[in-house]
């Protein structure tokens, strides 16, 4: 018998800045694709087509606790890739003692922040949706995948980019 591999701490980093302290919580990318049915004749039933990534496949959310005036200052970013999160954590086993490491990066920029409400006495946060255009995933130093949206990568953990024969065919 096993026990889950657990997240025991977490920390991020936005654009390089240190948000120990005031990083709550992280939400990873759902890595979700978009599938076609096809059903030719002389098939008995339909089959799933693959149509790359769906549209909020790299979307990724944070939750910083406090007010945070650079989070607006940045909402304005017109980058498409503007801007870079880095999401770091650290996994442990309780049965082996076992500690691994997760490390998330990702550009894009921000879709919603959401700041609830400013009340005297209450816990204050600011919840930040961010849309992606790259998003690599790294488990304690293997690369599980590294997906670039605008430079047409899509590496999986075997290390084979699923688009090099797509450049390849259209001459890139």
């Amino acid at each position: 018998m096993a026990l889950p591999r657990k997240l025991k701490h977490l920390n991020l980093f936005g654009d390089g800045d240190n948000w120990i302290g005031l990083a709550e919580e992280f939400t990873p990318a759902k890595l979700t694709r978009k599938f076609e049915k096809y059903r030719g004749g002389g098939m008995p039933g339909s089959v799933d087509i693959d149509m790359g990534l769906d549209d909020d496949a790299l979307g990724v959310e944070f939750t910083l606790g406090g007010y945070e005036s650079e989070l607006v200052k940045k909402m304005s970013t017109s980058k498409i890739d503007g801007l870079m999160l880095r999401f770091l954590g650290s996994i442990q086993r309780d049965d082996t003692g076992e500690t691994e490491s997760v490390e998330i990066v990702c550009r894009g920029r921000y879709k919603e922040l959401d700041r609830g409400t400013f009340k005297m006495g209450d816990n204050t946060q600011t919840k930040v949706s961010m849309t992606c255009t790259y998003y690599k995933e790294v488990a304690n130093g293997e690369v599980l995948c590294e997906i670039d949206i605008i430079n047409m990568i899509e590496i999986g953990a075997d290390g084979v980019d699923r688009m090099a024969e797509h450049r390849k065919a259209i001459g890139l």
